[in-house]
């Protein structure tokens, strides 16, 4: 796990890479002869059922899954499933990316329900389904087209389209989709080529949901809003150790969020891992990265996702996220048949209830509103209580390497073996704070990017036109700002401080963003300074704790010799803290800043975060 990569928090596609028999020389040698059978003049051969138009078929299909298509193809047939069923599928273009290619998403409903107007008039379920946010992983892409064409031809959950609306993001980062190559993921056992993780920026979306850098996110995140799906599925493929499971699905919320969706995405979990079972899955409820990479008897951890990642964030507007999450050892017709039966389960379950799974969502979105004043839990860790389970591995070894100077692991997939490792499932929280009664307010000079993260978001806010002096509010005192690395272009900052009473003044064009909506949780995960995944944590208010104004040192010698002949208790002060701190008494830095620090000169809004706190609003 990367420490800047979520610290307590499960590290996603960053557990530990397996190594051993799995890229050999011979075993590579005959993927790629079965590749070649395949790939030769009979490539493109039509082996879907005869019932079925071969327009309507992948690429993965027509090759037995030795391939999986480039963007072109979603783009083919995303038109033509369109054609193929107007009124029930609609193909909508909802971004266009930095290379300037479409981002595209399917609408399905067997009754017409393909606008989020329509969804909401109607009181109709909208479930989200996305592949290809890491687009090398895109078993999410060629499974959903053959779940989608299969469940409108009345082959799969027939009917479950008349009572749910199905939103489908085949290729998320559709330019990282087409950086193809055969080697874009070394831990991956096919398809033969794939694409790129990270979009071509360079940003990984799936560490961008807070802050939004990505123009590929601001705009996902404004469709994804305008649906409000009450189930947002994100679809995966793990790197990690060699082992016998072939999928994981794990969703939040948990305890940090509304309770009564909570209950009923664990419910829809489990009842999706029995679908799974029953289909001769082994699925797992939790993510498997080992705590101490390659080694097996470390076990496993659970902690809830922070937001930056699309489990951890749909579900701070009172939403059900499920993470998908097939296993890379596994071949890809495997892994594209499993994830297939994972949309067929999550389509027959949400149909099964559509009534109830909107009522989810009105009740939280009530809940959500009342949440001023209550304490709201933003950062975990995982307890040292564990329970012992048996996991589906393989014998394996750890021996020294001469290459690396460390231990290196070797899995044998001929010799299953039962590992009984420690799970650690409990978590404390170790941030929690209580939301403010009425909301925080943004300054004018920050009001311009935030607002459009916002606008992203879907957050509401009000932009203050007149100025306010003397306001009655809360702001928090900074006593240290530590600089992280950089991490996905930006430079990450934890603040320690706390929380005081103040007034403030404050310029025309201020933001105000009220607790009392349906995103409150998502409010305050964003603005409270200490939050992991805050604005403040991705550094967007880094330029205010710069000091930009200097006393020359002359001049501050000047002025301490003053303080201390007009004013004893400085004096006093000076003399005690010289007695008291060696280096403090041997830095003459911070001797004269000592000085300058209660002078007028100084300025006190570095040591202010710039974001308040309203426990009412201004009369």
């Amino acid at each position: 796990m990367s420490a800047t990569d979520g610290g307590a928090s499960r590290s996603r596609r960053f557990a530990p890479r397996a190594r051993g028999r799995a890229l050999t020389a011979p075993r590579l040698a005959l993927a790629l002869a079965s590749v070649l059978a395949l790939a030769g003049t009979g490539a493109h051969a039509k082996t879907a059922a005869p019932s079925v138009d071969a327009a309507l078929t992948t690429l993965a299909e027509r090759t037995k899954y030795a391939r999986t298509g480039r963007y072109e193809e979603v783009q083919k047939l995303c038109a033509t499933f369109a054609a193929r069923w107007p009124g029930q599928v609609r193909c909508v273009r909802f971004g266009t990316t930095p290379e300037q290619r479409p981002m595209l998403a399917l609408v399905a409903s067997a009754d017409g329900v393909l606008s989020p107007g329509d969804a909401r008039s109607r009181d109709r379920p909208v479930v989200f389904v996305q592949g290809g946010i890491h687009a090398g992983e895109i078993d999410g892409k060629d499974a959903g087209f053959e779940m989608l064409r299969d469940a409108l031809l009345g082959k799969v959950a027939p009917g479950a389209l008349a009572k749910v609306t199905w939103v489908f993001v085949p290729v998320y980062n559709v330019d990282g989709h087409e950086r193809f190559g055969a080697w874009n993921r070394p831990n991956q056992v096919g398809p033969q080529e794939m694409g790129w993780r990270t979009t071509a920026q360079n940003l990984n979306l799936n560490r961008d949901y807070m802050k939004a850098d990505a123009p590929e996110t601001r705009q996902l995140l404004e469709f994804l809003n305008a649906w409000d799906p009450i189930v947002y599925a994100d679809l995966h493929v793990t790197d990690g150790a060699n082992f016998r499971h072939d999928v994981s699905v794990t969703t939040q919320p948990d305890q940090a969020d509304d309770p009564g969706v909570a209950a009923a995405a664990r419910a829809l979990r489990d009842a999706l891992l029995a679908h799974l079972t029953s289909k001769g899955s082994q699925p797992l409820p939790f993510y498997p990265s080992f705590i101490e990479e390659d080694r097996p008897k470390s076990g496993f951890a659970y902690t809830p996702s922070l937001p930056r990642f699309q489990e951890g964030y749909w579900p701070l507007s009172g939403r059900i996220s499920l993470l998908v999450e097939t296993h890379s050892w596994k071949d890809y017709p495997t892994r594209v048949r499993v994830t297939r039966e994972f949309l067929v389960g999550l389509l027959e379950k949400i149909a099964a209830e559509p009534a109830r799974f909107r009522t989810l969502a009105t009740d939280a979105d009530a809940r959500a509103r009342q949440l001023g004043g209550h304490p709201v839990e933003l950062a975990f860790e995982s307890t040292k209580d564990s329970r012992t389970i048996d996991f589906l591995g393989y014998e394996y070894t750890r021996s020294p390497s001469a290459i690396s100077g460390g231990l290196r692991i070797q899995y044998d997939p001929t010799r299953p073996a039962m590992w009984r490792v420690p799970l650690f499932e409990h978590v404390n929280a170790t941030l929690t704070v209580v939301a403010p009664r009425a909301g925080y307010v943004v300054p004018a000079a920050y009001a311009a990017e935030i607002a459009a993260r916002l606008d992203a978001h879907g957050i509401r806010y009000e932009r203050w036109a007149g100025a306010q002096t003397g306001l009655v509010a809360r702001t928090f005192a900074i006593a240290s700002v530590k600089m992280g690395t950089t991490f996905e272009a930006r430079t990450l900052a934890k603040l320690d401080g706390e929380w005081r009473d103040a007034r403030v003044d404050l310029a025309p064009g201020a933001l105000y963003v009220p607790i009392a909506q349906p995103k409150a949780r998502l409010v305050v995960a964003l603005m409270e300074p200490q939050a992991p995944d805050s604005f403040a944590s991705w550094g967007f208010f880094n330029g205010a704790y710069e000091r930009k104004e200097y006393m020359e040192s002359y001049v501050a010698e000047q002025v301490a010799q003053e303080m201390l002949t007009k004013d004893p208790a400085v004096a006093r002060e000076f003399e005690a803290k010289l007695l008291k701190d060696p280096a403090f008494a041997a830095s003459p830095r911070a001797r004269l800043e000592f000085f300058e620090r209660r002078h007028p000169s100084w300025d006190s809004r570095r040591e202010t975060f710039p974001v308040v706190r309203l426990e009412s609003l201004p009369k």
